[in-house]
């Protein structure tokens, strides 16, 4: 059943990654992971990181990021996909290897591992667990850090294994999806924490299929703030929004007041707002918790809505038509 997911996740962080080809893995200043949809996931989490937060690049197009040649040339190209098939990832790649640059492959399998054992390069195989990626952010977390040689992180973050506790996230998620039921999600976070905030998105998109948004504070406040609060008529077409802010007390302490004082607002001219205190033992057991909280809000949302939480059925069929043109 598809709760056993979601029940198992904490056991992704006893995998031991393996890279094949390791001696032809090449250390780099920088890194830049290509990867589309659930697969950029983790790279996500990780830039909340304070030493990737600049020296990371998360490449989600075509073609390489506009970065200048020399900082290209020092980094390692990190292709990730899930399926071993995403066009847009196989692309970059082709184009990073045509360059010259240094590039390592995270996937399941498909034209990925042909093209990595065809040129020798620095692999990982992620377990196939026949989930989708949005499922597998252990998998890749993981894989990651081990490719950019991150050792200290990678034992660190095996006690997520031990320490996330999934009943407890399904048990709070059940109770937030029937409050968001009828409604469209609005997720904030400050700058810092805005993967949390767009992987949220991203949860309640796919897996309860419902329109959701997200965004940052301050930022926020200096535009979208007055779009939902200003006036009778914005609040006729905002009635259907449902507010959740993730706070955190590591953020910026102003930033932390503008939270509050958005989401006061925001309830005293009638909306409907839920405050979410991210806590955890450490940064990361704080991050991928909150997480699990998507990931069950999300599933009961589905529930609630009679839909599969697992199948992405326009995204398949967007994928179909796009190579049948």
């Amino acid at each position: 059943m598809f709760d056993q997911i979601l029940l198992n996740f904490p056991k992704q962080f006893e995998w031991q990654p393996e890279v094949i080809n390791a001696q032809k893995l090449t250390p780099k200043e920088r890194v830049v992971v290509l990867g589309m949809g659930g697969s950029h996931l983790a790279a996500d989490i990780l830039k909340t990181w304070a030493p990737y937060a600049e020296k990371l690049t998360i490449h989600s197009d075509y073609g390489l990021p506009l970065l200048p040649e020399v900082d290209l040339n020092k980094s390692l190209i990190i292709a990730v996909s899930h399926s071993g098939n995403t066009e847009e990832v196989l692309d970059s790649l082709k184009l990073a290897q045509e360059n010259g640059l240094a590039t390592a492959i995270i996937t399941l399998g498909g034209q990925l591992i042909e093209f990595a054992q065809k040129n020798s390069l620095p692999y990982i195989t992620i377990p196939d667990s026949a989930v989708q990626p949005r499922f597998a952010l252990g998998f890749h977390f993981r894989a990651i850090l081990k490719i950019m040689g991150e050792d200290g992180v990678l034992s660190e973050t095996s006690e997520l294994a031990r320490t996330l506790e999934s009943k407890k996230n399904e048990n709070e998620g059940q109770i937030l999806a029937q409050k968001i039921k009828g409604r469209v999600p609005v997720i904030y976070s400050s700058t810092r924490k805005s993967a949390v905030a767009s992987i949220w998105k991203i949860k309640l998109n796919e897996t309860a299929k419902t329109p959701a948004f997200y965004n940052v504070i301050p930022e926020a406040n200096h535009n979208e703030l007055a779009g939902f609060a200003d006036s009778a008529m914005a609040k006729e077409l905002t009635g259907k929004f449902f507010f959740i802010f993730l706070e955190d007390s590591y953020d910026e302490p102003q930033n932390q007041k503008r939270i509050m004082a958005m989401a006061d607002l925001y309830q005293s001219v009638g909306f409907s707002v839920e405050k979410i205190k991210m806590a955890g033992l450490n940064h990361w057991h704080k991050i991928f918790s909150t997480l699990l909280l998507a990931d069950w809000t999300s599933y009961y949302l589905a529930e609630l809505y009679g839909l599969d939480p697992e199948k992405v059925t326009s995204v398949e069929y967007f994928k179909k038509k796009l190579a049948g043109l």
